[in-house]
């Protein structure tokens, strides 16, 4: 396996990395922080044109063609300039969702939607119990006429206060796995959402069903079949969410190496003293190893191998990887680091929140712990 970039992957990172460069910057970042919805439309509509809402999806459907591995390309941009907004939830957990298991017509009728940025999407799984298995979903729909009524709540659903669509996974059964998927409109009577105060700043909601009615098109796949789409999903999303923290880290060590070259003290900048150096030489092989063990994941599922323990792999260890990148950065800064008005609380928050999306690290090492027959 080469790991390294293809040149077409060079040239999504390079042009990725100059957009985000001109459109995202930090003062746009705090501005997005501040604002209700967390991004702009003038800002998600210069990304479609970039085609990145449409980059894995197949020509027919308004996209690149492009594949997984691609994706993470652009996922380590956007985790580097914090990209605010619902380019994450709509791609990955939206539009993949309807891509793997939506019947032809509903692809043909949401995925070009997505592409041109017409049309935002997102996934709402998780409940209170905060699980990442079958057992968790306890939201039911049960068959009503011609459709079914939804009854139940998700928690941290990603941009559902800005989303046109909620991709839903319900409980349509009573064995362990009998869970089924959903689209539908967010504005569907009964289904109301919260935003939740979080660590990161994104914008993420309760969504409770109360008596949600929708027709029997809205099902995505097989009744009781949501399941193994659902499992792949988690997948791409934990992969994807190591791609974004590879950028973060990525980042946090570059402004780091500035810092201790410029902070002079005791007469010579921090960078020549031993212990500092070491400080950085450690982030760097945790940024290094922490992109290499992402793509290895990222290719496995792009070429639909087995990746079970890949995917836990990469998830247990650029958690905890990208954690301590941080926390060494906040000490090779000193106390400037930890103020408010410097750049390095931006990447720590976003760090945890992505640190403990699709599963933190105990959750995945026994996965891994599982894998090797333990």
């Amino acid at each position: 396996m080469d790991l390294g970039l293809t040149e077409a992957q060079q040239m999504l990172r390079n042009s990725a990395r100059e957009f985000l460069e001109a459109e995202c910057t930090e003062a746009f970042v705090r501005a997005m922080e501040e604002d209700e919805r967390g991004y702009t439309p003038e800002s998600w509509q210069k990304i479609a044109e970039n085609g990145w809402l449409g980059l894995i999806f197949p020509e027919e459907y308004g996209g690149a063609g492009l594949e997984f591995l691609d994706l993470c390309v652009l996922l380590e941009e956007t985790g580097r300039a914090m990209l605010p907004g619902p380019f994450f939830s709509t791609v990955v957990l939206g539009g993949m969702t309807i891509l793997d298991c939506g019947s032809d017509d509903q692809k043909r009728q949401y995925l070009p939607g997505i592409a041109e940025g017409q049309a935002i999407a997102t996934l709402a799984l998780i409940e209170p119990s905060v699980r990442w298995d079958a057992a968790g979903i306890r939201t039911t729909a049960e068959p009503a006429g011609d459709g079914f009524v939804i009854n139940g709540a998700k928690l941290f659903v990603p941009n559902a206060n800005v989303s046109d669509y909620l991709v839903v996974a319900a409980r349509t059964g009573e064995g362990d796995e009998d869970v089924s998927l959903f689209i539908l409109p967010a504005g569907t009577p009964g289904v109301s959402q919260t935003l939740l105060k979080t660590i990161a700043s994104d914008r993420q909601s309760e969504v409770t069903f109360e008596g949600a009615h929708v027709p029997r098109s809205a099902l995505l796949g097989e009744l009781n079949g949501g399941w193994p789409t659902i499992a792949r999903v988690i997948q791409w999303g934990a992969v994807g969410k190591c791609a974004e923290m590879v950028g973060n880290g990525q980042k946090v060590l570059d402004i780091t190496v500035e810092f201790v070259k410029q902070r002079i003290q005791f007469g010579r900048p921090i960078g020549s003293f031993q212990a500092i150096q070491h400080h950085c030489a450690n982030m760097a092989t945790d940024v290094e190893g922490s992109r290499y063990i992402t793509s290895q994941a990222a290719w496995r599922l792009s070429e639909g191998l087995p990746a079970d323990s890949e995917v836990a792999m990469a998830k247990a260890w650029v958690s905890d990887a990208v954690r301590r990148v941080c926390a060494t950065g906040h000490q090779c800064h000193g106390a400037i680091g930890f103020t408010k008005e410097h750049s390095m609380q931006l990447y720590s928050r976003r760090a945890k929140a992505a640190e403990l999306a699709f599963g933190d690290s105990r959750e995945h090492l026994e996965r891994v712990a599982e894998a090797i027959g333990l």
